[in-house]
Parts: structure tokens; sequence; C-alpha cells
């Protein structure tokens, strides 16, 4: 794929690793077989790994519905939903926000094109529910959002041809990884403190009790022979739940914080039941 073909996440997503991806690249295993991501999200790597033609088979999977049936009707229907972003329904106005902000629609391809819209339009590109799953983050008042990126919709098209698309939980996300596939945890994050979780992207939380049980997850896919690798905040129970394994700290720029003073460069975890390829050089 040449630059103006290279697959990038199609929607902003709060922790998605496009910043980090240097460092992910470092420590993922030159080769391996099939690729798993049970927490897809915006999907940074695998589209990185994709242009590098790295991909063999692909499992991706998420439990937002949303984000699952995005990825599907861009996979399926690309065409359709350029032709339904470029309706000029969706125009970049608050009371354009506010109406298709409370909109519900059953069809896929416009539920796909409202959620792109709020998600390029909404404050900060945040996606947030409430507790009755109702998206509620304000218009972010953006000069000029590209609310339809054609090109990249198709070549995210492209990209998602050979993979398996499922939505559930990361347990049974990897019940098909065997010995030599490649499996990445981006879970949503331990907050650092009682008041620093961004983990509420869906009406139920992922709580401590879903870190243990993912670390349980991975030790089982390491005893399995895959290679394992997991981002998550540089927190006590992340440290000590992975303490048995490889823990490599990075710096990363957290820029959602609504106290200023919580953005900046702060530190995160990249965890490997592998070493990193001796002859890449350290990354700064």
């Amino acid at each position: 794929m040449n630059n103006m073909t290279e697959p990038k996440p199609f929607f902003k997503w709060a922790g998605g690793k496009r910043q980090l991806l240097n460092h992910l690249l470092h420590y993922s295993p030159s080769k391996f077989n099939n690729y798993f991501e049970p927490f897809l999200g915006g999907g940074a790597l695998f589209f990185k790994l994709s242009q590098q033609n790295k991909i063999k088979k692909c499992y991706l999977n998420d439990f937002n519905k949303i984000i699952v049936d995005s990825y599907q009707v861009v996979k399926d229907n690309p065409k359709e939903l350029i032709k339904e972003l470029k309706n000029g329904k969706y125009k970049n106005d608050k009371e354009t926000f506010l109406q298709i902000r409370a909109e519900e629609p059953k069809n896929k391809i416009k539920a796909t094109a409202r959620f792109l819209y709020l998600n390029k339009t909404a404050f900060n590109g945040l996606y947030r529910v409430n507790s009755k799953d109702k998206f509620n983050v304000p218009f972010g008042k953006y000069a000029n959002p590209t609310i339809c990126d054609e090109k990249n919709i198709l070549a995210v098209s492209k990209a998602l041809q050979k993979d398996e698309l499922t939505c559930g939980d990361f347990e049974q996300a990897v019940k098909k990884a065997k010995k030599g596939d490649f499996v990445y945890f981006d879970p949503p994050y331990a907050p650092l403190s009682k008041t620093s979780s961004f983990t509420k992207y869906t009406k139920d939380d992922f709580n401590e009790s879903d870190q243990q049980r993912l670390a349980e997850t991975f030790k089982q896919l390491d005893k399995k022979g895959c290679f394992v690798m997991l981002s998550n905040s540089y927190a006590p129970l992340i440290l000590d739940l992975y303490k048995d394994f490889n823990i490599n700290v990075v710096k990363a720029t957290r820029m959602i914080n609504c106290d200023g003073k919580g953005r900046g460069k702060v530190n995160e975890v990249v965890v490997t039941n592998y070493k990193p390829r001796e002859e890449q050089k350290k990354l700064k």
C-alpha cells in the first residue's frame, strides 16, 4: 500500500494508540501467525501491521456494539456509508449536532454515519454514554472537522476483508488463539486514582475484577505459547498483576482530562510475555 491508501483509524477514541505506535511496534513480535485484538477501539496497531503486510488471518473484537457495527459497515458497505455521510444532512453546527445526537437509527449504515459524525464533532472526540446507554457528550465547536474521509474509509474496507469481527467479552474473543499467534490487549485502563477513570464508554464499567480476569487470560495464553502484549496504566494493580512478565514503561501524552494539570506526559506500561527484538535500538 502507498501513502495515499494506507489505512488508519477512521474515528477518534479516548486512549487511542496512535501516539504509542512506535513503542507498540517495537515490542510486537517480528513474526507471528494469526493476530487477535479483543479490545479493538480505533485499531491503530492493527492498521499499521496490516499496512506492513504482517497480518495473515485476523480476529478483531470489542464489547462496544457501535464500534463493531461500524467496522462491519465499513468492511461490507463503504460506498453506501460515504454516500450517506455526503448527503448534506451532517452539518457542523450545534443545532444539527443535538438533533443527530438525539436520533437512534436502526439502519446500520445510518447508525454508523451518526457515530462517525458525533465522533468528529463532539467535545474532545469523546464517546461516552450515561446509565441508559445514551450518548451524552456536548458539541465540540470545531472549525472544520473531516466528517467523511472517503479515501480512508475505502482503504480501511480493503484492510478488513480478511478479518473476523465479533462483539463480546475478551475471553471469548481469544478462544481460537494458538501457539505462535499474537494477541494484543488494550483494555480500558486501570485508574491511577478513584477520580481518574475513563473506562465508561459502555454502560458497564471495566472494573478491578475484570482486570484480574484479564491477567488470568494473559497467563493462559502464555501457557499456550502465544505472543501476548498488553498496554495499561502505570498503576499498582497492573504492576502487581503482571509482575512475572516483562513490564516496559513508556511515556504517553494524556490529553483527555477536565483538569489541565492532569494533561501531559505520563507513565504507561507495555507488558509482554517475550523479550523485544535485541537488534532494535531502545526507543527514547
